[in-house]
């Protein structure tokens, strides 16, 4: 055990943060912290660094634990080289190397024989192989390529890297170190697909334990076997990761609040009765009154009130009719900055209802790529063909649009001044900004909450075509859901570019990956481009639209596939609602006052309950994909 966490409760103010935390961490944990922004999480870990004091409980820690957390590793805007920054963390390795060639050198000249120095030169040789010092300098190198920095960049000066470089230069730092439990606030944030795939990879194979914040849910069903939780300042633990957590959560909250219900009903019924014994005011009904008054009296000391449902932001893009079949045709597209080229044979062919998703790595162009299709910057060559009648709405991960020192409600109202207040509030509202807080400033606003008021000005604009770059950055994870779900009720096309490789696998119909030499596409979702991309077997090389002959064969391949589609459509809805039905059963066993008295059975069929919900899961996400494929 590493760590020993007992009872911690935190306020700020008058406000509760958590109560009453307790957990323990193990050397071989890896585990996911979810929960709202805002809820705690970080000041939780800032607790276990020392760095704040609890209000209550305690926190031990094994003599052998020592702690990393990314902030302590902060680069800063050090001289160093990016390759130099990182031999910092090496620094034992470094001074014996330097002791060891000052050995050699004097071995060889004015001290050739002496024993002293080759018993020293012996000792240091060992400590030296012992910290892995032959293969640190190969390590950084690897960690550093591995986390998307080019081979020219790890001889830049730190202080010239952009803040997102740093930060991945303090998670090298982090993860090279020779700490035992690691502490990690959104690894995967400035991180493209790549280096995430990377660090997955460095976090399984690693012996240390972790703690890892994050709303990437993709990444923690990846890399955790447990999970933590901070909801209505209440702590919750699995050893489970996201994915199978959250589902087995949303069992205990039906069960939680069937009990509460049962048990509620129950101390009704009593009172009932003790206010009835109570009138007849006899001896005998005096006793029965008091009886009832002590059964009803340890009912309510032993009640759990459930925990409340965190509000969720609820809202749709509105889709306006028309445009035309063919929506965008990107042809022969390239794109260079002074000496430095971005991208060239730039392709892309969207048709109308399609959720097309563009990954690459960072740096290879996808947002300038954007830019050009929206008309904001001019390509080198290479056209750009809008559909008839196309009414784009574009969101833009800096929310440059956004001005700071407006108010909330005219950041809205200025942009659609024909809205009532009303209509604005309700608007707002949607997306949880209620009362006072329409009034805040825009440069007071949380980087999750200036998105918000970014997404509601797109959800007011009549469009038929959405671009989305980075939609869910700074967004947690129930604004993610809420977002997915808007976005799979959107009737028009959408063209995005996301990290977020839980939200492709919800949305995409298609994915095209892009490099500085060209774009490829693959028909499915992020696992099927991941097989397929893994493997380095290309689907097909993006293009412009083909006509004749090749039209007529392509035709009649879809007619085939369409075929076997249907066929796997419909032994997916089987499936799903044999799984749906067998969870049904389940709630209704839950439900009976039997098995709500009968702790150890309510646990046995919410287990089962969790496991079916994981597996419908995949069932649902599976039809999604078919039905992607058919539209």
């Amino acid at each position: 055990m590493l760590i020993s966490v007992n009872g911690i409760s935190k306020s700020f103010a008058d406000e509760l943060l958590f109560e009453k935390v307790s957990f323990s961490i193990d050397d071989s944990d890896k585990i996911g912290f979810v929960g709202a922004n805002g809820a705690g999480k970080s000041t939780l870990v800032r607790i276990l660094m020392d760095e704040q004091s609890a209000d209550e409980g305690s926190v031990f820690k094994n003599k052998y634990t020592k702690i990393g957390y990314l902030e302590q590793y902060a680069c800063g805007d050090s001289d160093r080289s990016v390759f130099d920054e990182l031999l910092t963390v090496f620094a034992e390795q470094t001074s014996i190397e330097e002791e060891l060639e000052d050995i050699r050198l004097d071995l060889e000249g004015s001290k050739l024989g002496d024993e002293t120095l080759i018993a020293r030169q012996t000792r240091l040789n060992e400590r030296f192989a012992e910290i892995g010092g032959y293969t640190y300098k190969s390590r950084i190198r690897s960690s550093l390529l591995g986390l998307g920095f080019s081979e020219e960049e790890l001889k830049k000066s730190v202080s010239a890297l952009s803040g997102g470089q740093k930060t991945r230069v303090s998670l090298a730092k982090i993860l090279l170190s020779d700490c035992n439990l690691l502490f990690l606030d959104e690894p995967t944030n400035h991180l493209d697909i790549d280096s995430i795939n990377w660090l997955e990879d460095f976090i399984s194979s690693s012996k240390a334990a972790f703690l890892i914040i994050s709303h990437d849910r993709y990444f923690l069903d990846r890399v955790t076997n447990r999970t933590f939780s901070l909801e209505s300042k209440r702590f919750h633990s699995m050893n489970l990761p996201y994915s199978a957590f959250a589902a087995q959560r949303e069992t205990e909250r039906l069960t939680e609040q069937r009990s509460f219900d049962n048990t509620m009903s129950e101390i009704e019924r009593l009172e009932g009765i003790i206010e009835q014994q109570r009138r007849w005011n006899r001896e005998k009904n005096i006793k029965t009154a008091e009886s009832k008054q002590k059964i009803v009296d340890k009912l309510r000391r032993d009640l759990v009130t459930p925990d409340k449902t965190a509000e969720r932001a609820v809202f749709k893009f509105g889709s306006i009719a028309g445009g035309g079949d063919n929506v965008l045709i990107c042809e022969n597209l390239s794109k260079s900055f002074a000496e430095k080229r971005i991208f060239r044979n730039f392709n892309l062919h969207i048709k109308r209802g399609e959720r097309v998703f563009l990954l690459g790595a960072n740096g290879c162009g996808k947002t300038t790529a954007l830019k050009i299709v929206l008309d904001m910057l001019d390509a080198d060559c290479g056209s750009v063909t809008h559909g008839a009648n196309i009414k784009i709405g574009y969101y833009d991960q800096l929310q440059a649009s956004l001005s700071p020192e407006k108010r909330i409600i005219d950041e809205i109202w200025d942009e659609f001044p024909k809205l009532t207040e009303t209509e604005v509030r309700n608007a707002l509202a949607a997306f949880l900004f209620r009362g006072e807080e329409v009034l805040r400033e825009i440069n007071k606003l949380s980087g999750g909450e200036r998105a918000r008021v970014e997404l509601t000005k797109l959800a007011l604009r009549e469009v038929n075509f959405l671009i989305l770059d980075e939609p869910t950055n700074h967004l947690d994870i129930d604004a993610r859901e809420a977002l997915e779900a808007a976005l799979a009720g959107f009737t028009g096309t959408i063209l995005a570019v996301s990290h977020d490789r839980y939200f492709v696998n919800r949305l995409a119909t298609r994915v095209v990956y892009m490099t500085e030499s060209g774009t490829t596409s693959y028909d499915g979702g992020y696992d099927y481009f991941l097989e397929k991309h893994t493997a380095q077997v290309p689907v097909k090389e993006e293009t412009a639209p083909k006509s004749g002959g090749e039209e007529y064969k392509r035709r009649k391949q879809q007619a085939a596939e369409k075929r076997k589609l249907e066929n796997d459509l419909k032994k997916t809805e089987a499936k799903i609602a044999e799984l749906e039905e067998k969870i049904e059963k389940n709630n209704e066993l839950l439900a009976s006052e039997e098995i709500a008295t009968d702790y150890i059975k309510a646990a046995e069929i919410s287990d089962d309950t969790a496991k079916t919900q994981a597996e419908l899961d995949q069932m649902y996400a599976l039809w999604e994909e078919l039905a992607a494929k058919m539209e």
